[in-house]
């Protein structure tokens, strides 16, 4: 099993580095990493309390809400500009008087205060992750009631953390990964360090994010306590320790991704197998070097899954295998991917009634554009126009269902390669995930070794093609993960730290060496032309193989990139419903 040597050696130095650093036994049998200090900079001491102060609560009495806003949640801030929170709570929870300021509430938790089905022991703490193409997330620089209304009406608690991310670097301060994760964290642990204070029940905190959020709240949950952050968390002052030493921890309860653009390392591969094999124009356009690139990149991918040894529900062992046309479109695995656009598709026949109109997103999400619109009047019309390049989807009007015989025609009809070759990792360093990984202001970086070995196997025969350059060579990735961050750390620990699969897949190093979330759930537009069908299947995949509690999986017939559910299902409402049915069992 040759995934990368180099985070099956680590697996061992983590988990020395585990037992180095202490182990302690907290609720719930929940393993917590212990540091002797709550501030590991070199450069500062202790600068901030990250103590709450009850003293300090403001309050919305027309709509009865309890807030704190700019609180700084590490001891020694790299960014005091995005590393500090707001906390929003529900007024039945806190019992509180008014300041001789005239303006502020000392308050204390209000054990008998309810709301919905929660009480102030009860509720449960819910964080966004809205950090699209893994950017920052802007702290709270106001109150505003209407951006957090749904969730305080439910009876949960909102915190809103400030989060670094790729597009916050200044000259003098590099904010990419892993330090929006870092952040992410650290804002779980003053949670924890300040539960006394607050009200709500720090045994149930649950992440919500899309697109590179629900990417970054998938690593979170999949890497609680990790030993790959504790120098990261060290290093800003994060809560390490309670008031009374007692070891605290980074896990959460519950992870919400939607889309989540993950596991970068090799988002490059799957891309290709998955949608690129069936493209021919653009980058992928026949006699350019790019055009063998992606035919490599997708080779390579199936032996990378393979050594997964991802498991369906059943215990049948997923892999690829060799196919008479198209590149490894075969196998167990091929199966397993095919029945999840099937179950897509005909969950989609499920819930829809014809007419059906089809309105295309005219821009980004979150835009506001529209593209076109186009009805379909009965369902035979609908799967005309699904066929009108290639027959792969046959109905069945008897049982409303579908069946799906082809994965090129799935693709080329709804799910087009929109990205280059080298979607992620970019050949001359262009695409956004460079910049995850940047080294400093404007350092964008390589960082996807599987990337880099096809690049090595292949780059004497991609040098014949007139469009090749030598800096897209495999000598430019060496030199990019060579380097180390401030805190001393290379790429390859970097873009561990980065993969949730990393600590739920036996291939490896980091597996079982963090608190995985044992409550997730996960939806995706089939239709997203940003990531592979395998992006979430993977994630799904290991983490049931891993052992996870609860799954609540779905992929989306019809939906982009975008906060997909079923029927037209609203987002927040869906997520609400979905922490409720957690904490009630």
């Amino acid at each position: 099993m040759e995934i990368n040597r180099r985070t099956v050696i680590r697996g061992a130095a983590g988990a020395a580095a585990l037992t180095a650093i202490g182990v302690a036994e907290g609720a719930a049998g929940t393993a917590f990493a212990s540091s002797s200090s709550t501030s590991g900079s070199s450069t500062s001491s202790a600068a901030y309390s990250i103590a709450l102060d009850s003293a300090a609560w403001s309050y919305d009495a027309t709509n009865d809400v309890y807030y704190q806003i700019g609180k700084m949640y590490v001891a020694n801030p790299a960014a005091t500009d995005y590393e500090n929170l707001s906390i929003y709570v529900p007024g039945a929870y806190l019992t509180a008087t008014l300041n001789s300021d005239g303006s502020t509430y000392t308050a204390t938790v209000n054990k008998k205060g309810t709301v919905g089905k929660y009480s102030a022991q009860t509720a449960p703490f819910v964080i966004p992750v809205n950090t699209p193409g893994y950017a920052g997330q802007a702290p709270a620089t106001s109150y505003s009631y209407s951006s957090v209304s749904a969730y305080l009406e439910a009876g949960l608690i909102y915190v809103w953390p400030g989060l670094r991310g790729r597009d916050t670097s200044t000259s003098t301060r590099n904010d990419a990964a892993p330090w929006g994760v870092t952040d992410l964290k650290a804002s779980v642990r003053y949670l924890r360090y300040n539960r006394d204070a607050l009200p709500g029940s720090t045994n149930n905190i649950y992440l919500f994010g899309m697109s590179g959020g629900g990417a970054q709240d998938t690593v979170a949950g999949t890497s609680g306590d990790s030993p790959l952050y504790t120098p990261y968390l060290r290093s800003i002052g994060a809560a390490m320790q309670d008031a009374k030493g007692r070891p605290l921890s980074d896990a959460v309860d519950g992870v919400m991704a939607w889309c989540p653009i993950t596991s970068l390392h090799e988002a490059n591969l799957s891309y290709e197998w998955n949608m690129g094999q069936f493209f021919s124009t653009s980058t992928r356009a026949s006699g350019t070097w790019t055009s063998a690139y992606s035919a490599d990149l997708a080779k390579a991918w199936p032996n990378y899954v393979n050594n997964l040894g991802l498991r369906d529900k059943h215990g049948k062992r997923l892999q690829l295998s060799k196919s008479s046309s198209g590149t490894y479109l075969a196998g167990s695995y091929y199966d397993y991917v095919m029945e999840v656009i099937t179950t897509s598709l005909n969950n989609f026949l499920s819930d829809t009634t014809f007419p059906y109109t089809v309105t295309t997103q005219g821009g980004p999400p979150g835009s506001g554009q529209t593209g076109t619109s186009t009805t379909y009047e009965t369902v035979a019309d609908y799967f005309a126009a699904l066929n009108s390049s290639s027959t792969w989807a046959t109905y069945d009007s008897a049982t409303n269902t579908a069946t799906i015989s082809s994965l090129e025609g799935f693709v080329t009809s709804q799910k087009s390669a929109s990205k280059p070759v080298g979607a992620f990792d970019g050949y001359s360093r262009g695409q956004t995930e460079n910049n995850v990984f940047a080294m400093g202001l404007d350092e964008p970086s390589h960082f996807a070794p599987l990337t880099r070995d096809v690049v090595k196997a292949n780059q004497a025969t991609y040098a014949t093609y007139s469009d090749w350059d030598s800096s897209y060579g495999y000598a430019e990735y060496d030199s990019d993960f060579a380097q180390k961050d401030a805190v001393g750390k290379d790429i390859a620990w970097r873009v561990d730290a980065y993969n949730p699969l990393y600590y739920i897949s036996p291939a490896f190093g980091g597996y079982r060496q963090s608190q995985v979330a044992p409550n997730w759930r996960i939806r995706t537009g089939i239709a997203q032309t940003d990531t592979a069908n395998t992006t979430e299947i993977n994630v799904m995949l290991a983490l049931e193989n891993y052992g996870i509690k609860s799954m609540d999986f779905a992929t989306v017939w019809a939906e982009g990139h975008t906060e997909a559910e079923r029927a037209g299902g609203d987002p927040t409402t869906n997520f609400i419903d979905w922490v409720a049915s957690i904490v009630a069992k």
